[in-house]
């Protein structure tokens, strides 16, 4: 990749040496990553999002492989969270078009799933645990439950797969945050999605909690053969499970696996200053980055604030 292609409000041209526009694929031998689709779960051609004069990112095509569990990374204001709102379809490109689930971003929900970031309910809030479950299953239709039962035993079943059985019936207020993102998972995977979307759903977790969290959303893409798109401040609870990152940073981008990617030397082209990358007992340790994401996560993190 040329310096000249890495400077700000340019489009990134993708060195080939390292990825190509749609990235390595996941190997065949890796079970749901392997999985092999006529169309891809998510797919972007020569997208851009810019806001005035600053562009987030440009000429950007990629292609998300069913089964694929792909990171999205970089610092505060660096578009992470604008690139799902891109392809949930509230927020329109510039230029370039996106599809995700077989259809134009926006034109249908089905087959989606959205986790989005950790946010405490007020603790008066009257809702249940399973009421709150059971939003994700028929919550979209108006008027009264016409199949309690069989809506009850899904809401069960999901209460289940994310260990939440046992505070069912506890308003959601009176839940830990931990406690609460597990139901906003089971939320999200009620119907199953072809592609589950996660805006920093490990954000003020605990480790315990980060860990658990980041299994549940793994289990649901081997389960279903499910694409991941993980919105991350930190890769470290999840780099076990991402086949692939996408790294933003002041209007560059790189793609490519962790090992591609989360280097020194990629880094520091990303940010146009040297910036040390080094993995200690498995973790990938970064420094010298010019704000406060460090890719290590730390309890009290606040939330991304992206361009609206």
């Amino acid at each position: 990749m040329s310096q000249e292609s890495l400077t700000p409000h340019a489009p990134a041209r993708l060195d080939l040496s390292v990825m190509t526009a749609a990235g390595p694929q996941p190997a065949a031998s890796q079970g749901p990553r392997g999985s092999r689709e006529t169309a891809p779960a998510v797919r972007l051609r020569g997208a851009s999002l810019a806001f005035g004069d600053r562009t987030l990112w440009s000429g950007l095509d990629l292609d998300i492989q069913p089964g694929e569990f792909f990171a999205v990374l970089g610092p505060n204001g660096s578009g992470k969270t604008s690139f799902l709102k891109a392809l949930l379809g509230v927020l329109p490109l510039s230029s370039g078009t996106v599809e995700i689930a077989g259809h134009p971003a926006g034109q249908r929900g089905e087959g989606i799933g959205y986790i989005p970031q950790q946010r405490a309910f007020a603790p008066d809030t009257p809702l249940r645990a399973r009421d709150l479950v059971g939003l994700g299953i028929d919550g979209h239709r108006w008027g009264f439950r016409l199949r309690r039962r069989a809506v009850d035993a899904q809401v069960d079943d999901l209460l289940g797969r994310v260990g939440a059985r046992e505070y069912a019936k506890v308003p959601v207020g009176q839940l830990s945050g931990g406690e609460q993102q597990r139901l906003r998972v089971a939320q999200a995977i009620a119907d199953s999605p072809r592609v589950l979307l996660c805006d920093e759903p490990l954000l003020s977790l605990d480790l315990n909690h980060q860990q658990a969290v980041s299994q549940l959303i793994d289990d649901q893409r081997r389960a279903n053969d499910a694409a991941v798109v993980f919105v991350t401040h930190e890769i470290n609870p999840i780099l076990d499970y991402v086949d692939r990152v996408l790294y933003l940073a002041d209007g560059r981008f790189r793609i490519g696996s962790p090992s591609e990617v989360m280097t020194t030397e990629v880094l520091s082209a990303l940010y146009g200053g040297r910036v040390e990358v080094s993995r200690v007992n498995g973790r990938i340790v970064v420094v010298g980055l010019p704000d406060a994401t460090t890719h290590y996560h730390l309890p009290g993190d606040h939330h991304d604030t992206e361009p609206a």
